[in-house]
């Protein structure tokens, strides 16, 4: 049980720290490209920053990903690792800008979070949401694992919860054409990404609390 504990305090401070560390590089970003403050029309950078920032996403991953492999015993906890890593570094993520830039002034501020393949645009309290699932949901089947009270999902559960992410990140990407021509963004699809986060929730607790493993 200790061990348990010690791990997800050192994961999650681990995060945190990486968070700052993103969060820093974000508050250089916009001394040199955003002296206004990241408000849209976002400028899009086109020269070699832009491949170096696509070059940084994608190292972000690799080194989450890194963490869960290394924190893990077997796949199912190599990925409920990556999720809560993932969880608990975007969420502070913002809580650094909110210090640093005191931004965003609000969780309803639009914010682009991702440029693989597309610009990924939404209102800040959308991938908190997300994040906040991740790290609930993990946690929960972390905590399991480590009572010994393995579960395992069956195809069917596994595929609801890859839909919701396909319809999440559709919610994020619906308009990055216009972003791209350097449109405002103006709504959100609030009800697909409610639908999205509800088709992969569901059935994951439902199969947990149906064969009683609590």
């Amino acid at each position: 049980m200790k061990s348990f504990w010690r791990k997800i305090s050192l994961i999650s401070l681990l995060s945190i720290a990486f968070a700052y560390i993103e969060s820093a590089i974000v508050v250089y970003l916009r001394e040199i490209y955003y002296p206004n403050g990241f408000e849209f029309p976002l400028k899009i950078l086109i020269n070699k920053v832009a491949y170096i920032e696509i070059g940084r996403e994608l190292a972000t991953i690799v080194l989450l990903f890194s963490i869960a492999f290394i924190a893990g015993k077997n796949l199912k906890e190599r990925v409920n690792y990556f999720f809560f890593t993932f969880g608990v570094w975007d969420i502070f993520y913002y809580i650094w800008l909110k210090v640093f830039l005191n931004w965003p002034s609000s969780l309803m501020t639009w914010d682009i979070l991702f440029l693989i393949p597309v610009p990924w645009t939404s209102p800040v309290l959308a991938p908190v949401l997300v994040s906040l699932f991740f790290i609930l949901i993990s946690f929960f089947l972390l905590r399991l694992e480590s009572l010994g009270k393995s579960v395992t999902f069956c195809a069917f559960d596994i595929g609801a919860v890859l839909l919701s992410f396909f319809f999440i990140i559709l919610s994020f990407t619906l308009d990055f054409k216009m972003i791209l021509k350097g449109g405002i963004p103006s709504y959100f699809n609030w009800y697909l990404f409610a639908g999205a986060i509800v088709l992969g929730v569901v059935p994951l607790f439902y199969t947990i609390f149906k064969k009683k493993i609590y």
